[in-house]
């Protein structure tokens, strides 16, 4: 009989690939110089993983069927983190892009899997473990982001560093992975899961919304705040890290701590607060005259675009116009772009713009999405029914 809960395998899935990916992210300003690439060059170069990530989720959902939880756990956790140790010696952006890719369609494929998996042992138990496990990616990455800064501090070399995050994520994970036992499939997925691609509709547009302002913000704070801070004050490596730091770590406290505050004052409100967080976030971080104004924004950004996507996909798992995994694909499947596609956007206006208005450019749908979460959420507790499909959230 095995003592670690099957959940808490899953969590450590989550947090093993947060631990990796932030590593990379931490890294991103060495990458760059090894690369010896400009800002939109890089942001190019990291379309990549969008591309494989949106391909793998938008049809690899028969493949993971058919290998099984276990299998596809193995070359979803483990795989990314060897790729990851592969592209400081890779010393091309092209050959980066194609690792990249290959670790986009591992990705995507792990997010299918761990959330069909958890949503399982949901309808097997009972209990609830959804948002835990999304919150135990935010811990991951904080942890990455705050180890990356000191590692970064310390002159150890990035293929040091993303090596032994490797290592790590190969043995704790293969020893995680191994006792994964598959919880019985729910009746109710033999119907849903015949929908392989599903795309938004109209009614779906306003909920879209919401997801993209967050993704934007997420996408903003974790891949461009380690060469904002380079950049902008010049500052020590472990400062510059700290962006992420505060960023991944209050947005994981929040992510674990939301459901509460949602019970209490509605979707609607804490939707709403969170945005307009985020919107004096950006503000401070563009126009931030001291580094410590800027990581006070980054910790602002980190809260408020922790619990808005996961709000998104409850209002639309409950809409009854089409099946409810139908609804959260499609939403989870257009969000996704602009989670992966603003790296590179960002970087197109940090290189011609300056990467203060790569910030805040970010405004504008923020705005946007405080309009949509006037009327697209609902302002009561949310209690998703048991039985609906996980939130398709993307590594976070």
């Amino acid at each position: 009989m095995s003592f670690i809960a099957p959940q808490h395998r899953l969590y450590a899935c989550f947090f093993l690939f947060a631990l990796t990916t932030g590593a990379l992210m931490s890294r991103l300003p060495d990458v760059q110089t090894q690369l010896g690439v400009t800002e939109s060059q890089l942001g190019l170069t990291m379309i990549g993983m969008a591309i494989g990530s949106l391909i793998s989720l938008t049809f690899g959902a028969a493949v993971i069927e058919r290998l099984g939880v276990r299998t596809t756990a193995f070359f979803t956790v483990l795989g990314p983190a060897i790729l990851f140790a592969l592209i400081p010696w890779m010393g091309a952006a092209p050959a980066v892009f194609g690792l990249l890719f290959v670790t986009g369609l591992l990705s995507g494929a792990l997010e299918i899997n761990l959330n069909v998996e958890i949503d399982r042992l949901e309808m097997q138990t009972g209990k609830r473990f959804m948002n835990r496990a999304h919150g135990f990616w935010s811990v991951g990455f904080f942890v990455t982001a705050l180890l990356g800064a000191a590692i970064r501090q310390s002159g150890l070399s990035v293929e040091a560093h993303l090596g032994l995050m490797a290592l790590i994520v190969v043995v704790v994970g293969g020893y995680m992975i191994a006792g994964i036992k598959p919880a019985p499939a729910p009746q109710r997925t033999h119907g849903e899961n015949t929908h392989r691609i599903a795309f938004p509709h109209l009614g779906l547009v306003p909920l879209c919304i919401i997801g993209f302002a967050a993704f934007l913000v997420e996408g903003a704070g974790i891949d461009w705040s380690a060469i904002y801070m380079r950049d902008v004050f010049a500052v020590q490596p472990f400062v510059g890290g700290m962006g992420l730091t505060l960023f991944a770590g209050f947005m994981a406290a929040m992510r674990l701590t939301a459901d509460p505050v949602v019970a209490r004052f509605g979707p609607r409100n804490v939707a709403m607060v969170l945005l307009s967080l985020a919107s004096v976030g950006v503000l401070m971080v563009g126009y931030a005259p001291m580094p410590e104004i800027a990581l006070a924004g980054f910790a602002l950004m980190g809260i408020g675009c922790s619990a808005v996507y996961p709000l998104a996909v409850s209002a639309a798992a409950q809409r009854t116009d089409r099946p409810a995994a139908v609804n959260v694909a499609a939403l989870g499947q257009v969000s996704f772009v602009v989670f992966f596609l603003a790296p590179p956007l960002l970087g197109f206006v940090a290189e011609y713009l300056g990467i203060r208005n790569s910030y805040l450019i970010c405004l504008p749908l923020l705005l946007a999405g405080l309009w949509a979460s006037s009327f697209a959420l609902g302002n009561r507790k949310v209690e998703t029914p048991h039985g609906l499909p996980p939130e398709p959230t993307p590594l976070g």
